[in-house]
């Protein structure tokens, strides 16, 4: 008897992450952040907090972002099978974090055809996301198609917002730095009286 295979999403035909490694993998971000390296790794990866859907608690996600006429904008790997996806439907309040800093956010999924044919100008002028587009959509497509075919992908921009959000992720093991400089220097220090 084989094993059921992970469930594969209707768009891309790749896996959502379910393996404990996978899952582990996709949260090592969030551990960088919580470091203190955001500012590091924020220039491409963000923190997404959202309020969860059934708990009401934060959940972050640490998912890639690209950034347009100052609005940041990230695309839904998994379209609506994402729990992030899915809390942010729930509750579009989030609160963002990138190198910047933190920043509370209304995320809102691109729907409207003028914003559509904005974002197709964005996705054409930048090669990540123009890969990204290109593997979720079986290869380029004219602006028309784009639009026609808007129900396969999920295209999220993030307003800047003063309505209350959940809270940022806070470096709190920022510590373990001078814990780890400590065992180095010691382990350096006995081997200089050899």
């Amino acid at each position: 008897m084989t094993a059921p295979s992970p469930a594969r999403d209707a768009i891309t035909g790749v896996p959502y992450p379910s393996s404990p490694f996978m899952k582990y993998l996709f949260k090592l971000p969030i551990l960088l952040y919580r470091l203190g390296l955001g500012p590091v790794i924020g220039g491409k990866i963000m923190i997404l907090t959202t309020t969860g859907r059934k708990s009401g608690l934060p959940r972050r996600t640490a998912i890639e972002y690209n950034v347009h006429e100052g609005r940041k904008y990230i695309m839904a790997g998994w379209g609506g099978q994402s729990d992030w996806y899915k809390n942010l439907a729930a509750d579009p309040r989030v609160t963002i974090q990138t190198a910047d800093g933190s920043e509370p956010a209304i995320a809102r999924r691109l729907t409207q055809d003028e914003e559509l044919i904005d974002a197709y100008r964005f996705v054409e002028d930048n090669p990540a996301m123009r890969v990204w587009m290109n593997v979720l959509l079986g290869g380029a497509l004219t602006r028309e198609q784009f639009l026609a075919r808007r129900d396969q992908f999920y295209l999220v921009r993030f307003d800047p917002t003063d309505e209350p959000a959940p809270p940022p992720l806070e470096a709190d093991l920022t510590w373990t730095w001078l814990v780890i400089g400590g065992v180095l220097l010691a382990f350096l220090l006995s081997r200089k009286r050899r």
